[in-house]
């Protein structure tokens, strides 16, 4: 089997602590810089150093209110409060850099497609074409609550709007300025040529939105999509319009089934299920040694906060764990929530006797997802059984410290994955988030892609204008 290049982006949020609890507090890790810009610019240069794909931004709009019933625990912790907007310290890394690129977490639930659109457009301009836009529909009550509404939209109405809001956005991007709208003539003093910008038109159950875009198109138009749907409708707005789709699994088994699902379910809407690029989280703790690695682990254990580790985990699944021994083994206990939480933990290590203490523990390093330790040997060995076991593209590396975690990376890991020929050893000529996932001179989203009819149907409007002209010559 040809060995293709595994893709890594770092994966981050504009916070203290975000996959790690309690990590914050080790000597060595520099995250209370989050508020710093030179933080980013210095994060942004060793990770383009270190030849990743892109720096991957996480976010949330709410606190993690549900252990205990108070955000006590995830103030204390720091944990993903406080939180800066994943936005504004793009322009000055992407003015750092050439090539890295940048994936930004923005909720369809909150926002308004026609300043949206701006937003992503005026970053793609800025960066020439580095840009993703990660899609959640975001799941804290809190956000809802304070962002003027009583009480969260349901699971599937936030989809709904989340459809629609996507849809307008395209609308926008590839809809409005034809290709040659903007011509400079300094001579005639016309910029741009208004009858090739033309109004969407848009109105629907949640949106309104005739006008035409606000800016010129720029290097991709449409900015990369990202998703990470898991429930049955999630995975359906992911096949439809992910270019990339973000999950996390325990095992490659367990991951593997995930990805055939998803790339049925693009197929069946039309899409080449290969153009589905799938990363996966993962937590890599390394040394130049096993054992080193493995005191390396042992030291990051030690640091882990037990209640950031709890509000966390009750935050993202609802289930609060506060009120049981922590050293009672959760299948001994009959509540709806314990029995939820052991049967998302035993898919993780069956024949491991799962304790809230455990559940800490385990979330303590890497969050949900799984944490390779061990040599560049070992880990490289995990990597590339992942790949080709689960059929991935590759992986959004978490951090148990940062930037140690990414250092530790560039110095152990890349060297043994290039020796493989699964890392590259220099950027390509690709220049756009896009042409990284499907080759040098795809900037422009795929004809299966849904965003891909507007292009089109401008480029009808322009056929029949000719036509019209023609005529009239």
């Amino acid at each position: 089997m040809t060995k293709n290049r595994i893709q890594f982006n770092a994966f981050d949020m504009s916070c203290i602590m975000h996959q790690s609890p309690g990590l914050w507090s080790h000597p060595q890790d520099q995250s209370v810089r989050y508020k710093d810009l030179d933080y980013w610019v210095d994060l942004a240069k060793l990770l383009e150093a270190g030849k990743f794909d892109g720096l991957f931004i996480a976010d949330v709009l709410g606190v993690y209110d549900t252990y205990q019933g108070s955000a006590a625990a995830s103030i204390r912790s720091a944990m993903q409060i406080p939180v800066h907007n994943p936005l504004l310290q793009v322009t000055a890394m992407a003015a750092a850099t050439k090539k890295l690129g940048f994936g930004i977490t923005v909720s369809s639930t909150y926002e308004q497609p026609y300043s949206l659109a701006r937003t992503f457009g005026t970053l793609d301009h800025l960066t020439k074409g580095r840009i993703a836009w990660n899609i959640v529909t975001s799941y804290l009550d809190g956000a809802a609550r304070n962002l003027g509404m009583q009480r969260q939209m349901s699971h599937d109405e936030r989809y709904e709007l989340a459809e629609e809001l996507v849809d307008v956005c395209y609308q926008l991007w590839e809809g409005s300025w034809e290709e040659d709208a903007v011509i400079e003539d300094r001579e005639n003093q016309i910029y741009a040529d208004p009858e090739k910008v033309h109004e969407i038109g848009h109105k629907g159950k949640y949106f309104s939105v005739p006008g035409v875009y606000l800016s010129e198109p720029s290097p991709q138009r449409t900015p990369v999509i990202w998703q990470a749907g898991t429930s049955g409708i999630g995975r359906a707005f992911a096949a439809r319009h992910a270019e990339a789709v973000f999950t996390v699994a325990p095992t490659p088994v367990i991951l593997r089934r995930y990805v055939d699902d998803i790339r049925a379910v693009a197929a069946e809407a039309g899409r080449d299920p290969r153009s589905l690029k799938i990363f996966t989280e993962i937590t890599i703790v390394t040394a130049a040694t096993d054992e080193e690695a493995q005191a390396k682990y042992a030291d990051y254990l030690s640091y882990y906060d037990y209640e950031g580790a709890l509000a966390f985990y009750a935050g993202i699944t609802g289930i609060d764990l506060s009120q049981l021994d922590p050293h009672q083994p959760l299948e001994y206990v009959d509540t709806d929530s314990a029995r939820f939480a052991l049967e998302i933990f035993s898919k993780a290590d069956p024949d491991r006797t799962w304790t809230p203490d455990e559940v800490a523990k385990y979330v303590g390093i890497g969050a949900m997802g799984p944490v390779l330790v061990g040599s560049p040997e070992t880990v490289s060995d995990e990597l590339e059984r992942w790949i080709d076991e689960a059929d991935i593209d590759g992986f959004n590396l978490a951090y148990a410290i940062t930037p140690g975690t990414f250092e530790d990376f560039i110095e152990f890991i890349v060297p043994e994955l290039q020796d493989r020929g699964r890392y590259w050893k220099d950027y390509d000529e690709s220049t756009t988030v896009r042409e990284r996932l499907y080759g040098v001179g795809q900037k422009r989203v795929r004809d299966d892609h849904p965003a891909a009819k507007y292009r089109r149907q401008l480029e009808q409007k322009r056929a029949d204008r000719e036509t019209v002209e023609s005529f009239v010559v």
